[in-house]
């Protein structure tokens, strides 16, 4: 949930956090805020969108890494079987990782782009 979701805070309505709306809330505004330039991919809200997101993929690797006793022990405590994870788990990691450090890289280089066309670096290339 967090990998997929992670952009709008899901896992902290599901794990039951206090403060969960925010996250939520900062992605609406962000949201809103992408539909005031006429380009939605191309504003600073649009980009802000990426820190929540990056969050989400390092939540999802984190709690698919963590021990089953661990995580019964701070998110299940009622329940009485014993959660078994096994391979699925370290796999979804990779991906939430994978995809992570896609999302990372293009963010910076979405930035990079930007801030050297501001500077003028980029003037007369086509792209």
């Amino acid at each position: 949930m967090a990998c997929l979701l992670g952009v709008i805070g899901a896992q902290g309505w599901y794990l039951g956090r206090r403060y969960a709306w925010l996250v939520t809330l900062y992605a609406a505004v962000c949201l809103a805020a992408t539909s005031a330039f006429p380009s939605w991919w191309d504003n600073p809200a649009f980009f802000l969108l990426f820190i929540p997101m990056i969050a989400g993929f390092i939540e999802a690797a984190v709690y698919a890494l963590m021990a089953d006793h661990k995580f019964d022990q701070r998110y299940n405590p009622g329940l009485g079987a014993v959660s078994r994870t096994g391979w699925p788990a370290v796999l979804v990691a990779l991906l939430a990782c994978l995809a992570g450090g896609i999302v990372s890289m293009l963010a910076v280089a979405m930035v990079v782009v930007h801030v050297w066309t501001a500077m003028g670096w980029l003037d007369g290339y086509v792209f």
